[in-house]
């Protein structure tokens, strides 16, 4: 493993822990050169997952992908990133789940939906008006009413 500050190709490793759901491996590094530390992730590679998109095609599942999306839905929110990683890390293992290795984006935002409406009604409204594409106000609008309506 390179270390990400002087590129030294040698490393020792201070520290390991599994992912709640045994996913991956989080790693705390050290350079043997400058011994600055660093954090790696080591994750078993399997089948590739497909998306199913809304006009058919199909792409690979990137989870940082997904991971960014939520970050971003929850910027400047007081949303822990540890709970966004363990969405992610909850399709990933519906995927795993699946006989089929394929999941359809309306089923992968509808998740996502249900689980930030939990988290932060701000970021589920953030989200949503992205992945349902939102032509207008009034459909903004009606977004926010039935979340009113549901206190």
């Amino acid at each position: 493993m390179r270390c990400p500050f002087c590129e030294h190709s040698e490393s020792k490793v201070i520290d390991s822990r599994e992912s709640k759901s045994g996913m991956s491996i989080r790693r705390r590094r050290e350079c043997l050169s400058c011994e600055r530390r660093f954090t790696t992730y080591e994750k078993m590679e399997e089948i590739p997952y497909m998306v199913v998109k809304k006009d058919g095609k199909r792409q690979r599942f990137d989870s940082q992908k997904l991971l960014q999306g939520l970050l971003k839905a929850c910027e400047k929110r007081p949303v822990a990133t540890q709970k966004l990683e363990e969405i992610v890390e909850e399709i990933e293992t519906m995927l795993q789940d699946r006989p089929n290795k394929e999941i359809e984006t309306n089923e992968v935002g509808q998740f996502v939906m249900n689980k930030l409406k939990e988290l932060d009604k701000v970021a589920y409204v953030r989200f949503a008006s992205v992945y349902r594409e939102f032509k207008d106000v009034t459909e903004f609008i009606k977004e926010l009413e039935s979340l009113l309506k549901e206190k």
